[in-house]
């Protein structure tokens, strides 16, 4: 199964960042998207679908434990309405974190993209 990177785009505390082009969405069961080295707290997904009639979910996979203390939980599934952007998160590591310190993403289309917002630590 191949697995296509998500990058961080990271937000600048005080300051502003211009709209990502985002990383297009890759569909699950051939397919995964993971975000490598996660901060699943500072972590909020930018989904957009750009399919004019039919609604995506997008699949935030438990982690397993040990790390993840509550992956018990299981998986977070939102549902994408079409033509719509969704923000989803922050996350707790407890559920998401997977063994190699990455989120793993699914989606079932192919039709938008997915960006990684990271939030910065403010004091």
């Amino acid at each position: 199964m191949a697995t296509t990177q998500v990058p961080y785009s990271n937000l600048v505390a005080n300051s502003s960042l211009a709209q990502p082009a985002g990383t297009t969405l890759v569909a699950a069961p051939t397919n995964d998207m993971q975000i490598s080295d996660a901060v699943p707290e500072y972590t909020v997904l930018r989904v957009s679908n750009t399919d004019d009639d039919t609604d995506l979910d997008i699949t935030v996979k438990a982690g397993d434990n040990p790390p993840a203390l509550a992956a018990g939980q299981g998986d977070l599934v939102v549902t994408v309405a079409f033509g719509t952007t969704r923000f989803i998160g922050p996350f707790e590591s407890g559920r998401f974190i997977q063994p190699d310190g990455s989120m793993m993403i699914e989606s079932e289309t192919t039709t938008g993209t997915i960006t990684a917002l990271r939030i910065p630590r403010s004091v």
